[in-house]
């Protein structure tokens, strides 16, 4: 048996996360002939097909899903490996943004493996949210930026996918109003566009009764019982109920979790701290606060 090519398993990976070869070779950096023939040979060495077409979309075989899971802990251990290499000679400053609907969850183990391995290095966290971030990306004011992925912001790095939640107040029940009060993000927020949409669909009446960029301010509203609100998982906390369908309320898109890297100014320190933020980010595959109030 063959070993595999971790690089043809970073362009399979990134095929399986945007759905399309074209996609996927702007988020590699390569030509989509050299994606196709990269899959080909990938097939040919597994001796299984691993995609299937879905009209224009790329779909995922059995195969295919079978080694999506083992290609992302191949990567993950590599990249890991490959920075704790390179770290002892590392030195300077590195700029990193991240939504606080993240940062309170993920920043503590992120920083703390980093700047263990990596003690010259100075990291600028810039909190923000995703739009702002990724402007950043594209003027050079960070070197990296995790973001909540949709697919119209163009290509990003997925390394995390999380359950969005209805959450309120679990002293309070604000969910049970026949006019919902909502505490939601701006009206460009995604997942305020998702909760609306599932409300609108299933016919339950709802007003905006909070709206703000901050994570931070959304919980203070849903903590006070005053609105139910719209979470990713890893933003859920003490206090908290989540909410489903039992409670009349429609499932929630998955929240993709990504990194965009500045491509104009590529530098060893970015690469070394995203590899410890996908091997961190591994690392909290364990039980949530959203799991233990369900």
């Amino acid at each position: 048996m063959h070993l595999l090519d971790t690089d043809q398993l970073k362009t399979f990976v990134a095929i399986a996360d945007t759905g399309s070869f074209t996609k996927a070779a702007d988020v590699v950096h390569k030509t989509q002939s050299a994606v196709s023939m990269q899959m080909k040979r990938l097939e040919e060495r597994l001796g299984k097909p691993v995609f299937e077409r879905d009209g224009r979309a790329s779909r995922l075989t059995e195969d295919g899903e079978r080694l999506l899971d083992y290609a992302r802990r191949i990567l993950r251990l590599n990249a890991e490996c490959l920075a704790s290499f390179a770290d002892a000679e590392l030195a300077g400053r590195v700029r990193l943004g991240v939504p606080d609907d993240y940062a309170e969850r993920y920043l503590p183990e992120i920083l703390a493996r980093f700047s263990h391995s990596n003690p010259k290095v100075e990291v600028t966290v810039v909190c923000e949210p995703t739009p702002m971030l990724a402007d950043r990306i594209q003027t050079s004011d960070l070197d990296l930026a995790i973001i909540t992925h949709v697919e119209s912001r163009g290509p990003a790095e997925i390394f995390r996918t999380e359950r969005l939640l209805w959450v309120s107040s679990a002293r309070h029940a604000v969910h049970e109003e026949a006019l919902l009060p909502l505490a939601l993000g701006r009206p460009t927020c995604n997942w305020r566009q998702a909760a609306t949409e599932g409300l609108d669909r299933i016919g339950r009446p709802y007003r905006i009764l909070y709206a703000s960029w901050n994570s931070n301010a959304v919980g203070a509203a849903v903590l006070a019982g005053l609105a139910v609100g719209v979470l990713p998982e890893s933003a859920a906390r003490p206090g908290m109920r989540v909410l489903g369908p039992s409670e009349g309320f429609p499932t929630l898109p998955s929240c993709k979790i990504g990194l965009l890297r500045n491509r104009h100014e590529r530098s060893a320190l970015a690469d070394a701290l995203a590899g410890h933020i996908v091997s961190s980010l591994d690392n909290l595959k364990g039980t949530s606060f959203a799991d233990a109030a369900e």
